[in-house]
């Protein structure tokens, strides 16, 4: 994954939506940026860069995505969950 901060998110720019897509952004708007699903091809797909935890993915992301996408989605919710899940 890529650790760039979301405000370097660009048109053109692949990131990872809160429904953990890969997503082509096509417009930044302020605090919003949305584009079009590298899974599925659904658009718009809109999320809030200060709230929704987007981050920017490599390529090699989509292609693991694309590859098996229900095994990504698991495992990024679940990476998703124990960043957001203090430690015990």
């Amino acid at each position: 994954m890529t650790t760039d901060q979301p405000g370097d998110i660009r048109p053109g720019d692949i990131y990872e939506d809160c429904s953990f897509h890969p997503v082509l952004c096509t417009y930044v708007d302020g605090d919003e940026l949305g584009g079009i699903s590298l899974i599925d091809a659904t658009e718009p797909r809109a999320c809030s860069l200060g709230h929704c935890g987007v981050i920017k993915l490599s390529i090699d992301d989509v292609i693991a995505a694309r590859a098996d996408w229900p095994a990504y989605s698991v495992r990024r919710k679940a990476e998703f969950d124990a960043e957001a899940s203090p430690s015990s």
